[in-house]
């Protein structure tokens, strides 16, 4: 039970001041104080954002080798979105889907046009596209596939990440993320990934109606599968009745170097989830992309969102996605990308042992006798910002608007790093 006072509903303004122009300490304490303590940020204090480059508080420039995890491909403040944002938000941001708008059959036709889906399904967060094609498919595999009521199997793959909520973490192969939240969801199996004998294997049983995976693993390390592994899914779960859901939060919208990642392959789930940069990184919209005999197994009245489909979101996401099409941003990052590694491949294997990825979403993998943590508060020092995940994995996904110039300065930034730990310095 809370001993906390009891608010009086009025706070001092004089103590909200903006923290813009504070000391970089002063950022940190006050997060610190205020905030639940659920993220290990990398230790700079950011206040300003334009293109591939982020300035922190006191002024410094760093070079955003992160992009919110994918969701600032455009850049940052791309000047087409913000005036998409500005315009919208000046006529009409919310309305509920209590009514019709007349922005949402315009995004949705937009869409289902460039993607060459019949249907889609407007939510906010890639965490909430994830749960949404679950529900989907469970009502499919009831309705279509005529599994008992309540026995409908969704089958992931190790290793995998869509979110923190309750359902994500029940599936996750991360003690850090599971431990201390059961009981867990029931209906959720995985194998591991990249592996087509166990997802046969898997898929035989008649109570599954989905396998839910991403097409390279984000979170887990920019993990890359087989070439011909999506095309095998797509074979194995049309052979045996089950959805192929497509999990593109991360991996989709240019950043591989194809508009999606299972573009690859040429192959077409089932269902596509979308998110992060479907916005540009300005405003939380996801979307779940599907045919009408799929899409259409979800009745009126059976799912929602307040925000879901809203008219902001949904210029937003237009103009966010016809500045990946108009600035070729998949060809882009298709060319940087493959300079990227090619660059990378010659670093110290004592340091860096594996350089892996698709496009502008790359790791380096760090020799475990030297910290990854310690590697990225280089590079900030340095005037690049990434992060490490899973103790010895870097990722390097900058935003897709990175030019070639730009691309030889962080090469001799991250290079420069490296070798200085190769050095012992």
């Amino acid at each position: 039970m809370s001993t906390a006072a009891k608010p009086e509903y009025a706070v001092d303004q004089i103590a909200l001041k903006s923290s813009q122009g504070a000391p970089t300490q002063a950022v940190f304490d006050r997060e610190d104080k205020f905030g639940a303590h659920n993220y290990k940020p990398i230790p700079v204090a950011l206040a300003r954002g334009e293109g591939v480059f982020v300035w922190d508080v006191e002024g410094k420039r760093y070079y955003d080798f992160l992009s919110a995890y994918s969701a600032v491909s455009q850049g940052h403040c791309h000047p087409r979105i913000v005036q998409a944002l500005t315009d919208q938000a000046k006529t009409l941001a919310l309305t509920s889907r209590a009514f019709y708008s007349n922005v949402l059959g315009e995004y949705e036709e937009f869409v289902t046009k460039l993607f060459g889906y019949d249907k889609v399904l407007p939510m906010n967060t890639g965490n909430e596209g994830g749960e949404t094609a679950c529900k989907i498919a469970r009502q499919w595999g009831y309705k279509v596939k005529k599994i008992p009521e309540n026995q409908a199997k969704i089958i992931f793959a190790e290793g995998n990440y869509w979110g923190g909520t309750l359902a994500a973490i029940s599936i996750s192969s991360e003690p850090s993320a599971f431990k201390g939240f059961g009981p867990y969801m029931r209906g959720f199996d995985a194998i591991p990934y990249n592996d087509t004998a166990a997802l046969e294997k898997a898929l035989q049983d008649p109570n599954v109606c989905a396998f839910f995976v991403e097409p390279i693993q984000g979170e887990a390390g920019v993990v890359v599968p087989d070439e011909g592994y999506l095309t095998k899914v797509r074979e194995l779960c049309t052979k045996y009745n089950v959805l192929f859901i497509a999990d593109e939060v991360q991996t989709g919208l240019a950043r591989t170097g194809k508009m999606l990642c299972i573009d690859h392959e040429g192959v077409r789930p089932d269902m596509v989830i979308l998110g992060k940069a479907l916005s540009g990184g300005f405003y939380p919209v996801s979307a779940i992309l599907a045919n009408d005999p799929v899409m259409l197994c979800l009745e009126r009245g059976t799912h929602g969102s307040t925000y879901g489909g809203n008219p902001l979101g949904c210029k937003v996401a237009m103009t966010a996605l016809q500045v990946l099409i108009d600035e070729k941003l998949a060809e882009n990052a298709d060319r940087m990308g493959k300079k990227l590694r090619a660059s990378l491949a010659d670093l110290p294997k004592d340091v860096v042992s594996v350089v892996r990825g698709k496009g502008l979403l790359n790791a380096i993998v760090i020799n475990p006798k030297y910290d990854a943590w310690e590697v990225c508060l280089r590079l900030r020092n340095n005037g690049l910002l990434a992060k490490s995940t899973h103790g010895d994995i870097i990722r390097f996904a900058p935003p897709l608007t990175i030019t070639e110039e730009q691309m030889d300065e962080c090469l001799r930034i991250i290079k420069g790093t490296i070798m200085s730990f190769a050095q012992g310095l």
